[in-house]
């Protein structure tokens, strides 16, 4: 399975490379790769720097720049060599090996996306994306209709329900406030 991990946006609120952002003396980007290792080694970043240099994976540069993460799935699947790919943000230092192969276990091949879902929302940065949605996901940028939420109801998905508990393994950091709220909480 090819792992993309989307090291792009514009990182306003963290001030910095969201990827890069220190946390437990290690970037965000070095613990998802962790969580993916032991599922695929076929890792490729989505990034429009050279900040993510020093990691020995593939970086893929936007074909359609300034169109938010539905770019950068859409760049992930037109580099893909297979059809069925886990799509991660840059964001998400807690994710875990136990709470992705769930994804992966309980995708099904009659959706062409499978998200998690927790009582207050839909995780669409963590998934598994098919390339069948290609088509979609060009008209979507041509059209510049670039919500996640708009484009997951146009193609086939699956929402998998997470309990709450599992809830902070998706917690996305994206600015300063959380990334101290983290440290404070899991130290």
């Amino acid at each position: 399975m090819q792992v993309s991990i989307l090291c792009g946006g514009k990182s306003s609120r963290m001030q910095s490379e969201k990827g890069l952002v220190l946390y437990q003396n290690k970037p965000f980007i070095e613990h998802i790769i962790e969580a993916v290792l032991p599922i695929s080694s076929n890792i490729q970043l989505i990034t429009n720097t050279n900040n993510y240099d020093y990691l020995a994976y593939k970086k893929i540069k936007d074909i359609v720049v300034d169109k938010g993460p539905l770019g950068g799935i859409y760049t992930a699947l037109v580099h893909s060599e297979t059809e069925m790919n886990l799509i991660l943000s840059c964001d998400i230092p807690l994710i875990s090996t136990e709470i992705l192969l769930e994804l992966i276990e309980k995708h099904n091949s009659n959706f062409d996306v499978s998200v998690f879902e927790d009582t207050d929302r839909i995780h669409p940065l963590i998934g598994i994306y098919s390339t069948t949605i290609l088509p979609v996901l060009k008209k979507a940028i041509d059209d510049n209709d670039l919500k996640m939420m708009r484009l997951l109801s146009k193609v086939a998905h699956k929402l998998i329900r997470i309990i709450d508990e599992k809830r902070n393994l998706f917690k996305n950091i994206n600015s300063v406030a959380e990334l101290n709220e983290l440290n404070t909480n899991l130290s």
